[in-house]
């Protein structure tokens, strides 16, 4: 097993003989022309399994990091996403072969709807990387993201090894791409209403923006060459819109982690914030905005005389000033879940739409189910929603974060009711309404629902919608925009709310059995061949540790830069997750060279716990490596 306090460049540990498990999925595949396979029918390639579901922002940020890998290996490498959902649309068949579309995944698909395949892998988190050899024996596992430069040396290895003993099979893969369906929007994002009563809307897969007439349907004019890029008019999946009070439109453009304008009068499209870079642990969160990295923006608001940017890569909010050309961090600490109070110690998971309204920015937070929003601190209105009233400042400003509807990560639903006890399933877009409420654009619900601050009701508006991701206002209509129906849909807002029969979720991930009191913490770290742990500059690893409910830990929690921790179970509590962030940065190791290459390695773990007196004492998690 791999020393979790260390990183070895040596492969015997990562070439261990374990026999790969069969790939067991009651969903079946997609992308092979409706064949099925068996680890067998791909002896002789190597094998990277891409746990993965597509909620996860960090899921699809490595479906883009191994894109140049699967095109450059493709006689030899066959990638086969494994979907193993977390929430319960997820689960859904059509849902699965929607998102293989969405998401531009050119790999088989293999969809598990019960885990079956996760649970024989023993996967512990979305995203997680299984390599296996042309012999059908798992040789590395890598959870997170920023492995793709590690897979890729070791892709090199294996093509290597098994050519000179004769066990490699070159030739084209199992992939059978589908038709294309002619629709005149496919999975639309989000959309505005221009000054002259136009739509313009992310047209995301298909990498456009479209200008529709009035009547939603007719396309006026196309933006964007259509082929995935960052070059003067390509997007990558561009997502959230805003208008500018110059008139222009700022895009989140997601998949090319920057912001765009484009000037509906003119055609211009240009870059002001943002490098085509994704941002990392350890680079800039300030300054001038076309020097600063960015991560999968996913939607944006004129408020408070800036663009705020829902920055759902890296769970916080962000600004962009256009006066001073500048962009920063306005909220949010990068860790994953749903803590309220001042901006700078709040807690998001994958913020992806906003709604600017009076003194407050609505938050649809998608990971936790939760409709959020921000406030300068001192104007709250004394209803308990959060925490740190009148506490909090962010460069100076005072922001606060509150929750409005919204339990954590992993419960969710469809419940009407009191804000305290209603439930949402993964919401992407929130919307002001005229009369001091918000309509909420709940995705997996499949239905628009409606929370008014005045009774701290939550009621449904309209349901049998499909995936609703963004609204707008038009006169006394609201304009859904239906993502996979590939359509804006008009709905006259109702004055009495849809019944709906109240349902509640927890994830079906199982939970782990833990012995009271002491529980070590190793996180597994390898190094990639001819790579060590960069320490030039202090410690290369970082890790997190912090529990919900926060009482689960009497020892152990907080911040520090070894990849173990010994924690302590608190007595009483039974349950909880327990949230781990872990960050190993490694270097080429080669003394000669005066500026050697470097790759960050960081994953965030929510995992369920329940206490017994059968339980584990150790809890090992795989960041890079094999031995959990």
């Amino acid at each position: 097993m791999t020393d979790a306090t260390s990183a070895s460049a040596s492969p015997p540990s990562r070439r261990a003989r374990v026999r790969a498990p069969e790939l067991i999925g009651k969903g079946g595949w997609l992308n092979t022309g409706e064949m099925s396979y068996t680890l067998a029918d791909l002896r002789g390639r190597v094998v990277i399994l891409d746990f993965w579901t597509f909620c996860c922002i960090n899921c699809l940020h490595v479906l883009d990091e191994l894109r140049e890998l699967e095109e450059k290996h493709r006689d030899t490498v066959v990638i086969i996403g494994v979907h193993s959902p977390k929430f319960v649309h997820e689960a859904e068949h059509q849902s699965v072969v929607d998102a293989v579309e969405r998401y531009g995944v050119h790999h088989p698909v293999l969809d598990d709807p019960e885990l079956a395949t996760w649970k024989q892998y023993a996967v512990r988190a979305w995203p997680t990387l299984v390599v296996i050899d042309p012999e059908g024996y798992v040789v590395a596992q890598h959870a997170g993201e920023g492995h793709a430069h590690a897979i890729a040396k070791l892709v090199e290895e294996l093509e290597a090894e098994h050519a000179a003993k004769g066990t490699l099979r070159r030739g084209d893969g199992p992939y059978v791409p589908p038709e294309p369906v002619a629709t005149g929007l496919r999975f639309p994002g989000k959309a505005l209403v221009l000054p002259g009563g136009h739509f313009l809307v992310s047209d995301s897969t298909r990498h456009q923006l479209v200008e529709l007439d009035a009547d939603g349907e007719t396309v006026v004019r196309r933006i964007g060459t259509g082929v995935r890029g960052f070059g003067p008019d390509s997007f990558s999946e561009p997502q959230g819109l805003a208008l500018l009070p110059d008139g222009k439109v700022i895009v989140a453009d997601t998949v090319n982690h920057a912001l765009r304008t484009y000037d509906p009068v003119s055609g211009v499209i240009e870059t002001v914030a943002g490098t085509g870079r994704q941002w990392w642990q350890g680079s800039p969160t300030e300054g001038p905005a076309l020097e600063v990295d960015l991560s999968s923006p996913w939607d944006v608001a004129w408020w408070a005389d800036r663009v705020w940017i829902a920055m759902a890569g890296v769970h916080q909010l962000w600004t962009y000033d256009p006066a001073t050309g500048t962009v920063g961090v306005a909220a949010g600490t990068t860790n994953e879940g749903l803590v309220d109070g001042p901006a700078a110690e709040a807690w998001f998971a994958q913020p992806s739409g906003l709604a600017a309204a009076g003194d407050r920015l609505w938050i649809a937070d998608s990971e936790t189910s939760a409709l959020r929003y921000v406030e300068r601190a001192g104007d709250g209105d004394g209803d308990g929603e959060g925490e740190g009233e009148g506490e909090g400042d962010v460069e100076g400003d005072g922001f606060v974060i509150r929750t409005a509807v919204g339990a954590g990560l992993f419960d969710f639903g469809h419940r009407d009711g009191a804000a305290e006890q209603a439930l949402l399933q993964h919401p992407l877009g929130v919307t002001a309404l005229p009369d001091g409420s918000v309509a909420v654009s709940d995705t997996y619900n499949h239905a628009l629902r409606r929370y008014d601050p005045a009774t701290g009701e939550v009621t449904t508006l309209a349901t049998d919608l499909r995936e609703p991701s963004d609204a707008v206002l038009v006169g006394e209509d609201i304009v859904v925009v239906e993502s996979a129906r590939h359509r804006l849909t008009r709905l006259r807002l109702p004055e009495e709310a849809v019944k709906v029969e109240a349902v509640a979720h927890r994830t079906q991930r199982e939970a782990t059995e833990v012995a009271p009191g002491a529980l070590r913490l190793d996180v597994v770290f390898t190094a990639p061949t001819g790579q060590k742990l960069d320490t030039r500059y202090g410690p290369s690893t970082r890790l997190l540790v912090s529990a919900t409910p926060p009482g689960l830990l009497a020892e152990g929690d907080g911040a520090g830069t070894d990849l173990h921790r010994e924690l302590v179970l608190a007595d009483g509590v039974t349950e909880g997750v327990l949230h781990v962030s872990a960050m190993a940065a490694s270097c080429d190791d080669d003394p000669a060279n005066e500026y050697p290459a470097c790759h960050v390695h960081q994953q965030d773990w929510g995992v369920p716990v329940r206490v017994g007196d059968t339980g584990t004492s150790r809890l090992a998690l795989v960041l890079a490596g094999l031995g959990a």
